[in-house]
């Protein structure tokens, strides 16, 4: 897949059919825009925005986010997308009316042939322009514009919002539902307080940083290591939260991974949230805290084999 950060496409990259969007999470609804914006004999491309505009608009406002960037490409790329728009979303492009969004990025700079955004989409300054805005600006610059029905899941909505309160009420399950796939959270392993190896779990830490949070606590995880000497899939169970019995104050995702020994510093993992198991908690002594890991870890292992 080729990742453009650019309004221009190259010459071989013009005439793809492109969905657009945010596509935080790439849920089910997403996937479905995906779909319809498939041609045979085309390019499948995805328009998206990096940063997203809500991040722009508002930074100071909490974390949102389902995915970042690397995660949602590795996404796009496992459904087949060929082309990966990732507009930099700046003051200019804010300012765009949706007349020059479609006449300037959409068909003179990326050169689209077709283009899919679901019936909530908003576009141009000041979020002024809709589907139907679309679809009319489209007809009209030589583009043709699918629109795609909101997708709904067991009489519900399927959302990025009502997905972040699934994952906030500590329902994974729920959370993959909509989806599609299981939530992920994803980068470098970084370098902690190396605690957990002096207690027999030694762990990778990821940080949740720009990430809407999930609930506190611990999780039954499947893990896949994405790059480096050690590549693979393994099970795990993981800590997601501040650590209260030491102290901390910044929120972090430490992993224990089943059956593996190595040195995973700077490898890239992609670490699947499957079930929430118990909140953080504190305790009278390390040895107490061992014994709670211990069936953490067993519970675990119980859980992901039920999965299968």
């Amino acid at each position: 897949m080729r990742i453009i950060r650019d309004l221009t496409a190259p010459p071989d990259a013009r005439g793809a059919s492109a969905g657009i969007g945010n596509f935080d999470g790439v849920h089910l609804g997403h996937r479905a825009v995906l779909d319809l914006a498939r041609r045979d004999g085309v390019p499948l491309a995805v328009v998206t925005f990096e940063p997203h505009p809500r991040q722009f608009f508002a930074p100071e406002a909490p974390p949102f986010r389902l995915m970042n960037a690397q995660a949602r490409a590795h996404r796009f790329e496992r459904l087949g997308v060929d082309i990966l728009y990732e507009l930099p979303f700046d003051a200019a492009l804010a300012a765009l009316t949706p007349e020059a969004f479609v006449a300037d990025v959409l068909v003179g700079g990326l050169g689209l042939s077709h283009a899919v955004v679901g019936e909530d989409f908003r576009f141009g300054r000041g979020r002024a322009g809709d589907a139907a805005t679309l679809v009319r600006l489209g007809q009209a610059a030589g583009l043709a514009v699918t629109v795609a029905p909101l997708r709904g899941i067991e009489g519900a909505e399927i959302s990025s919002t009502a997905i972040r309160l699934a994952l906030s009420e500590g329902r994974p399950r729920d959370a993959a539902r909509m989806l599609g796939h299981w939530h992920r959270i994803e980068g470098p392993v970084l370098h902690g307080e190396k605690r957990g190896r002096t207690l027999g779990y030694p762990t990778a830490n990821l940080s949740l940083e720009g990430l809407h949070l999930p609930r506190f606590g611990v999780y039954a995880t499947l893990v896949d290591i994405l790059d480096g000497p050690h590549q693979g899939h393994h099970g795990g169970v993981a800590s997601l939260g501040v650590r209260p019995m030491f102290g901390g104050s910044v929120p972090n995702l430490e992993v224990f991974l089943f059956d593996f020994a190595g040195d995973l510093y700077g490898a890239t993992l992609s670490v699947a949230l499957v079930e929430w198991l118990r909140p953080e908690m504190t305790f009278s002594s390390l040895a107490d805290l061992i014994t709670q890991m211990d069936a953490d870890s067993a519970r675990a292992r119980a859980v992901l084999a039920a999965h299968g």
